[in-house]
């Protein structure tokens, strides 16, 4: 093992260094703005994912403040560690240095990784427990010894914990263990006792999921009716070709798993990556979910590459270098390592109409510090009274987690919104908002603000050069004397949180 760490440690340290120069820059993104949101709020479940990310914001928050470079160490550990882990199952399959270089290259090359490793989110999180089960099983393999059977069980109850992907992952799994010594796993009393680890670990997010009706069962719904349901079932596939160098690492990785006979032993990873990719297939998934896959598969196909130039081993490093090098040209579009400015003239992006159109996740990241001056401004100008009850309302959970989290620098009240999870933790104090002397309104369009308020005033319209559509052009009202019951307006709006 000694002889490999030189060549982990230094493929960890270049996938550390892009990463740090990248998180720093630019700002929140939206979605890291409600993570850190729910951080403020833990419970054993949230409106749009399991626990696990509000446990890691408020560690974040113990050790870095809202710091944006702080809070993004922690999917870019993630990160590091799936690289790891490749590097480390190359070396369980029977792989040499070479093998566990280009598995660790393959990683450094497959581009939506940056962005999975960089954004705070599930997503990283869920990555690396996915390949930490595959880890496992293939220890186990090698192995027999039964206590990988229950690191596997705690890796999938914490990944249950992350994002309710993982269960794909374990269907897949399952039906990869019937093929493993024709199933003889499942006569083993301690896959079983790892199976009710895994749910013991769930067991808290299952009872909160009961005691607030399944919220979970709500979000699939809207996220299918609003996002998967318009996605062409040949999108997912096409998706993937993307990305053709270490696709075909990939693709190698499976086929050795599947037929070579010095991986046949391991065909349980290559079945299970079957069914979980076509599974995911079947069910309208975002291209994004398969992801997690890849590592296992890369490190197989290094392997695989290493036997077949087994009489050339140099030739290993020309595939590794023609792996890594196109995708060097797009780092900049995965993570953010060019000052905008830069990032601008490098994708030759031109202003229209005082605005630059950028990608989605970028654009996501510009607005909100702006909005919450303006916002901060506006409550300044209050006199005290009216300071003391005053409730900041939010359309939708980027603008109220910015003023959430941005807001605690200028001493701003928390935010409310009908959004998502903010919608549970209600408008603060019943009996004192429902009469409150004035509401900011930042979001909301004039005909919501009229059907609540007598007295709307336009204060602006907001507007910025970079950040997404959705945040340009909106209103900021301040509201007088609401004509409606408060109370009952909110409750009405259970079924629309997720619009």
């Amino acid at each position: 093992m000694k002889k490999y760490l030189p060549i982990i440690l230094i493929l960890s340290t270049v996938k550390f260094i892009v990463h740090w120069f990248g998180n720093q820059n630019y700002g929140f993104h939206r979605d890291e703005l409600l993570h850190l949101s729910v951080s403020e709020h833990l419970d054993w479940g949230f409106m749009e994912f399991p626990p696990f990310i509000g446990v890691v914001g408020k560690i974040s928050y113990w050790f870095f403040d809202y710091s944006l470079l702080g809070m993004r160490l922690f999917p870019t550990l993630a990160g590091v560690g799936i690289l790891i882990l490749c590097c480390l199952i190359a070396k369980e399959l029977g792989g040499k240095s070479k093998a566990v270089l280009l598995s660790g290259i393959c990683i450094l090359a497959f581009l939506p990784f940056y962005r999975n490793h960089t954004l705070f989110q599930p997503v990283a999180f869920d990555q690396l427990f996915w390949t930490l089960g595959f880890y496992f099983i293939i220890k186990f393999i090698n192995t027999q010894n039964k206590k990988y059977l229950i690191l596997l069980g705690i890796t999938l109850g914490s990944g249950l914990m992350t994002k309710y992907t993982i269960l794909v992952w374990a269907f897949g799994i399952f039906v990869g263990l019937i093929f493993y010594q024709k199933g003889k796993v499942f006569k083993n009393k301690w896959l079983y006792l790892s199976a009710f680890i895994s749910l013991l670990i769930f067991l808290p997010n299952i009872i909160w999921q009961a005691q607030n009706d399944f919220p979970l069962l709500r979000h699939l719904q809207a996220l299918n009716n609003k996002q998967l349901y318009g996605i062409h079932p040949m999108e997912f596939g096409l998706e993937q070709l993307k990305y053709p160098f270490t696709l075909v690492i990939s693709l190698l990785g499976i086929s050795a798993f599947l037929i070579d006979k010095n991986l046949k032993k391991y065909r349980t990873i290559g079945i299970a990556a079957l069914v979980i990719f076509f599974t995911m297939w079947i069910l309208h998934s975002k291209a994004y979910y398969i992801f997690a896959i890849y590592p296992v598969l890369f490190a197989g196909g290094a392997v695989k590459i290493e036997s077949l130039l087994s009489g050339k081993p140099s030739r290993v490093y020309l595939v590794a270098v023609i792996v890594l090098l196109p995708s060097i040209y797009f780092i900049p579009e995965a993570i953010p390592i060019l000052p905008i400015e830069q990032f601008v003239e490098y994708k030759g992006l031109e202003e229209k109409n005082g605005r630059i159109e950028l990608t989605g996740d970028y654009a996501d990241m510009f607005g909100w510090e702006e909005q919450v001056k303006l916002v901060d401004s506006v409550y300044q100008s209050l006199s005290p009274e009216e300071k003391s009850n005053c409730i900041l309302w939010a359309e939708n959970y980027g603008e109220a987690g910015a003023l959430k989290i941005l807001g605690k620098k200028y001493g701003l009240p928390n935010p409310i919104s009908r959004h998502g999870s903010f919608w549970t933790w209600g408008y603060g104090n019943k009996d004192a908002n429902k009469d409150a002397d004035v509401w900011i309104s930042i979001g909301n369009e004039k005909p919501s603000v009229e059907y609540v308020f007598e007295e709307v005033e336009l204060v602006k319209i907001i507007t910025h050069k970079y950040a997404i559509e959705e945040e340009n052009g909106i209103p900021l009202y301040i509201c007088r004397k609401p004509k409606i019951d408060i109370d009952k307006w909110w409750k009405n709006y259970e079924k629309h949180i997720f619009d």
